[in-house]
């Protein structure tokens, strides 16, 4: 058979011609005459003007409404592909080119299976003829550009909805237990909201969410239900604790709109107050903190994010190992980043100095019921004193709680440290207080959102490029640490002087050639037998300066015997 005779053959042969509709949202297709029926409509006039070619209008409709052509996952789509593949379909006609699709390795899949059938599509409002290669190039530039479409129009979209949070408006999807939307915002639905608070307090008190599901499944209590556009109804069920999880987590709770990250003001109302929010998040952060740190993490690091250096740089914590022991510091910044400028302030501090200063000071704010009075006020006089005996309660126990838990306590209850050249300042949210210790919340004033701030003097030195501490404060908490040279100087001093008076007048050089010293030596070691009863009673106590070691002690040429004047020369006073 010569070519023109199969050209006159499928000429007089039925071309059957499948017509295919999409439309990208669902509004107005609910009306009589909508948008898919006048594709429809526009494609069967079009194979109608074709029919001396032998085109004949297939009665199946594929439509595609409320669909994005932005994917292939269309089912009247897929039910078209398997009719082409079928070899049901000779021809697809569309109103517009991007109604098929609007992605270019979609077109390419489509062309793929149409060229294996020896099919073929036409869009009413361009003409193509995808059998020559012009006609293929024409179309993956318009593919192109309806691709391009989509892809603007997806940014934009983007781009108001971002917008749009950052006004704290609430964007649609399924609004959480204790809200419903009205108006596009969300309101409070009174029963649900005490449900919700009732769950956080639930959890504040006791502290696991595993005991939180269990109390939970005890009382019956069930999940949010709610209906989807296609009829099935999700939802209605126990809580499971990843549920729990991400509504102890959700900051919508608190009157915010979260966007990538950020949290922003809503126009919603908050269901659950600051402070038991604020509870909420100790808990959940020494929980997690204790999952991280592990059976190895016996010291987590109390003051990590906290502490701030004299030029702003935050203090990183880090460590050291000498002769196989871990010596734990907060750095600054600059000193880690190795960004460190001749004359700056970077400070490297030990953790062993600096945590115990911060500590103890804390806790003895804790256990001063006229500060806590005068920091945080309640309408119910027994609230108040609820509040300073439990307080009394933390600051007397704080060395019998875990690490972890001072850390979660320490977090909340802190704002940030500032390290300046001449003292500590520790910034305290004192209205969190209530929340952390389960009584009511203070009388809201003018100065909730102000830090009270408690202050601890130190000095700084310089050692090499570095600056490091020392504390001038006492810690009234601080554990004895008596010096072993010291006591050991002044046990020999007592045998020494022993020895001396059993002597029956043998000479100095002579007893120091016994003892195997110098007669110098044995003068300036007699003398310190002679120390103040309350001075010998401090250093075995651990109670001395910090700056009184065994080497000053020996290098005095002259020891006052005047119990009062030792007290001042060796700094006692």
């Amino acid at each position: 058979m010569t070519r023109s005779t199969r050209s006159d053959t499928r000429r007089n042969a039925r071309v059957r011609c499948a017509i295919y509709t999409r439309k990208s949202s669902e509004e107005g297709l609910d009306q009589e005459f909508n948008s898919l029926l006048a594709q429809r409509e526009a494609c069967e006039a079009f194979i109608t003007s074709q029919r001396h070619e032998g085109w004949v209008c297939l009665r199946t409709g594929y439509d595609d409404g409320g669909l994005s052509g932005a994917t292939m996952g269309r089912p009247a789509l897929q039910w078209l592909l398997a009719d082409i593949t079928a070899e049901r379909v000779d021809i697809v006609v569309v109103y517009k080119i991007d109604r098929l699709t609007r992605s270019l390795a979609d077109f390419a899949k489509i062309v793929e299976i149409l060229d294996a059938r020896s099919a073929s599509f036409v869009s009413v409002t361009q003409q193509f003829n995808t059998t020559t290669s012009m006609g293929r190039l024409t179309l993956n530039v318009l593919l192109s550009f309806a691709q391009f479409e989509r892809e603007v129009i997806g940014e934009r979209i983007r781009d108001k909805i971002a917008a749009s949070k950052q006004r704290g408006m609430w964007m649609g999807g399924v609004p959480p237990l204790g809200y419903r939307v009205q108006d596009r915002k969300l309101v409070i639905i009174d029963s649900e909201a005490e449900l919700v608070r009732s769950i956080f307090r639930c959890y504040a008190e006791l502290g696991s969410v595993r005991l939180l599901k269990a109390d939970l499944e005890a009382g019956g209590i069930k999940s949010k239900s709610w209906t989807s556009v296609a009829g099935r109804v999700i939802g209605g069920k126990p809580f499971s604790r990843g549920a729990l999880y991400l509504m102890l987590r959700n900051r919508t709770y608190r009157g915010e709109i979260v966007h990538k990250g950020q949290s922003h003001p809503g126009e919603h109302p908050p269901i659950i107050d600051p402070p038991l929010w604020d509870a909420v998040r100790m808990r959940l952060a020494g929980n997690t903190a204790e999952r991280k740190a592990g059976a190895r993490s016996h010291q987590p690091s109390l003051l990590a994010g906290m502490l701030s250096d004299a030029e702003g740089n935050r203090m990183t914590p880090s460590y050291a190992v000498k002769k196989g022991t871990r010596y734990r510091y907060y750095v600054s910044r600059p000193l880690i980043t190795q960004d460190h400028r001749e004359g700056s302030t970077a400070l490297r501090i030990p953790a062993a100095e600096i945590e115990p200063l911060v500590t103890s000071r804390v806790r003895q704010w804790l256990l001063d019921p006229g500060g806590i009075y005068q920091s945080t006020r309640f309408a119910d006089p027994s609230a108040q004193r609820r509040l300073i005996a439990r307080a009394a309660e933390i600051g007397k126990s704080w060395t019998e709680l875990p690490r972890t838990r001072q850390r979660a306590f320490l977090t909340t209850l802190i704002d940030r440290i500032d390290v300046g050249a001449h003292q500590i300042d520790i910034h305290l949210r004192p209205t969190r207080l209530a929340a952390l210790l389960d009584v009511a919340t203070p009388l809201p004033s003018a100065s909730d959102d102000e830090p009270q701030i408690l202050s601890e003097p130190i000095r700084l030195r310089r050692t090499g490029r570095e600056i490091t501490m020392r504390i001038d404060g006492t810690d009234p908490f601080a554990t004895a640490k008596p010096d072993a040279r010291l006591i050991k100087l002044l046990i020999r001093a007592r045998r020494f002087n022993a020895t001396l008076l059993d002597s029956d007048g043998v000479p100095f050089a002579a007893l120091a050639k016994r003892q195997g010293v110098s007669p110098s030596y044995f003068t300036r070691l007699v003398r310190l037998s002679y120390l103040a009863p309350d001075i010998t009673e401090a250093i075995l106590d651990g109670r001395q300066p910090p700056d009184l070691t065994a080497d000053k002690l020996l290098a005095l040429s002259r020891l006052p015997l005047g119990w009062h004047k030792q007290w001042t020369v060796l700094g006692f006073a």
